[in-house]
């Protein structure tokens, strides 16, 4: 009921939208009712040979109930599927909105197949709570209500008992479809969701699936899932077929029985034998605004799990919130600094840390290098400087001040990062460029272009900038990606930059050549460079040696070098690869 309740809340900005569905919908009902029920009394009245004129307000009641009912219906059906849609909208907004927030800490609990099923398939079953349970009830009350009260005209005997046939079939029926469909629809969720999830997986590892012979088991999975979720469909089906049985002999028994007590009512004259036809009509029109709730109480189940599936994961706490009060970002002519104080973090309680005691400063035109083996924590270090989570202990200060203290907007504008895996869109190349700023111009994008030593490769593409590059950027080689995403942050022109193994998918030679462009971009920025390679290590004003978690050395790559430390030992050991490879590349040739 909770979840039921929450769902109902969405509705408050339409709710003049969906009282007006429900008043058309009333209208449409009512009028199919006095246009089956005045049809029988004009054709019994007419078999009587009354005089015609007697006859014109039947006739005139006919021909508008039968015109209102067609475009009250419409109108209806264009308010309660416009409120509706437009309602649907503003949840895959809303949901969204909160994935965003939960990003990318809180989201990694969850598979990309359950997101997108939670922001397409459940958000879409959701419109059965709208359009088949909110309104259609509302109009069956009122309609039970309306028929009761054209009944006690004639008998309050035939009254009850229309009312009593209304709400057996309206709340009855769907009571016992409801207790036989227990659970269908929350297992019909978690085995469409899965298939999705499958689905998601299969098509974005196809290429290592076939590589490693498991096509085919693949192919099984999804197989067995979609096997499970037709079992349960079919069970569906059988007990929508009872509804329809139940409503069906429900709607005939009430036809029957008003007629067996109206007879006797028409024989003693307390009611005239000519609204005998009348009645039995009646009836049958009014069960139009019952007959469809056990099938929205049947669908009630899928809606209620997929609200509570929604709810559940929009309900999650982010991992890092917005203060209330930002502070505004300081206008600097000088650049900004970024400062670590006694950084200690860990990505859950209770695990051992992955950042301990790191402190340093990046301050206005500098350039820092953290350097170290996979796993030292080189990359935490980005994801707490753009705040994707806080430290565990310590603080990190932009211009002196606690960056909590500053808005995330702000704070991630004014770094521009060029990771190892950064996304690229299924859009052209000039879109995933143009989405560092939207604004700028087109010498502007072909400047950077040129910086990040893409000229030559744009230039053979058919379409130039305006060639897509598919999903993931996969139309790409990794070098061509990396140059785009290293382009992208050259025309976002943040005066915070952040290099997270920039150059690691590059060949030597265009390695040190976007270095070179690099280079010229970090003259009047603050530079933090995450690498393992040690390649253009004399650039740099400082160089931070990370072994798990911890700041072995630190200094110059000179004063590194003379320590004879683990910089030396892992400088040696590159240089050793470097002339292995070189040895191999000169006896190919």
């Amino acid at each position: 009921m909770k979840t039921f309740m929450r769902l109902l809340s969405f509705l408050s900005p339409f709710r003049w939208l969906v009282a007006l569905a429900i008043m058309l919908g009333c209208i449409t009902i009512a009028s199919n009712m006095a246009l089956l029920s005045m049809a029988a009394y004009l054709i019994a009245a007419a078999a009587l040979g009354p005089l015609l004129v007697t006859l014109t307000l039947p006739i005139y009641i006919v021909r508008f109930a039968g015109v209102s009912r067609a475009v009250s219906r419409y109108a209806e059906r264009m308010a309660s599927h416009n409120a509706t849609f437009r309602l649907l909208a503003q949840l895959r907004t809303w949901f969204y909105s909160r994935l965003e927030s939960l990003a990318p800490a809180r989201l990694l609990a969850y598979r990309s197949g359950d997101m997108l099923a939670s922001l397409v398939s459940d958000i879409e079953e959701l419109q059965n709570v709208y359009l088949r349970v909110a309104s259609p009830l509302i109009v069956a009350i009122i309609i039970a209500m309306l028929s009761f009260w054209v009944f006690a005209i004639f008998s309050p005997v035939l009254a009850w008992v229309a009312v009593a046939f209304l709400v057996t079939t309206g709340l009855g029926v769907p009571l016992l479809i409801g207790v036989l469909s227990r659970g269908l629809g929350r297992r019909q969720l978690a085995l469409r969701a899965e298939l999705n999830v499958q689905i998601v997986d299969g098509v974005q590892g196809v290429q290592d699936l076939l590589a490693f012979g498991r096509g085919d088991d693949q192919l099984q999975k999804i197989a067995n899932l979609d096997r499970a979720l037709n079992r349960v469909q079919h069970r569906m089906a059988l007990i929508a077929a009872l509804q329809q049985a139940l409503n069906d002999l429900l709607m005939n028994l009430a036809l029957w029985t008003l007629l067996i007590l109206a007879i006797p009512l028409v024989v003693t004259k307390a009611i005239d034998g000519v609204y005998l036809a009348f009645l039995a009509l009646l009836i049958l029109a009014s069960f139009e605004a019952v007959q469809p709730l056990a099938q929205a109480f049947q669908f009630l189940g899928h809606s209620i799990a997929a609200g509570e599936r929604l709810f559940k994961m929009a309900n999650a706490v982010p991992e890092v919130v917005d203060t209330a009060s930002p502070l505004p970002v300081k206008s600097l002519l000088v650049g900004h600094s970024l400062e670590f104080d006694d950084v200690h973090f860990s990505y859950q309680a209770g695990e051992s840390e992955v950042l301990k005691g790191i402190t340093f400063s990046l301050r206005p035109g500098r350039r820092v290098a953290v350097v170290g083996l996979s796993g030292a924590g080189k990359s935490t270090l980005v994801r707490l400087a753009l705040r994707f989570w806080d430290p565990t202990r310590g603080l990190i200060r932009l211009d002196g001040q606690d960056i909590r203290m500053h808005s995330l907007s702000d704070l991630r504008n004014l770094i521009g990062v060029v990771a190892q895996d950064t996304y690229l869109f299924n859009e052209t190349i000039r879109g995933n460029l143009l989405l560092a700023r939207p604004d700028a111009s087109k010498s502007e994008v072909e400047q950077v272009v040129e910086q990040a030593q893409l000229t030559d490769f744009v230039r053979q593409l058919p379409d130039g900038l305006d060639t897509w590059i598919g999903e993931q950027g996969l139309r790409l080689s990794g070098g061509e990606r990396q140059r785009l995403a290293i382009a992208r942050a050259l025309l976002k022109n943040a005066p915070l930059l952040i290099l997270d193994e920039a150059t690691a998918n590059l060949d030597p030679l265009t390695e040190r050549a976007v270095l070179d462009a690099l280079d010229a971009l970090m003259q009047e920025r603050t530079t933090l460079v995450i690498t393992h390679r040690l390649v253009a290590m004399e650039r740099m004003d400082e160089i931070l040696v990370l072994d798990s978690g911890h700041i072995r050395e630190r200094g110059t790559h000179d004063q590194l070098l003379e320590a004879n430390g683990l910089y030396r030992q892992m400088f040696d050991v590159q240089n050793e690869i470097l002339s292995l490879h070189e040895q191999v590349s000169y006896k190919e040739v």
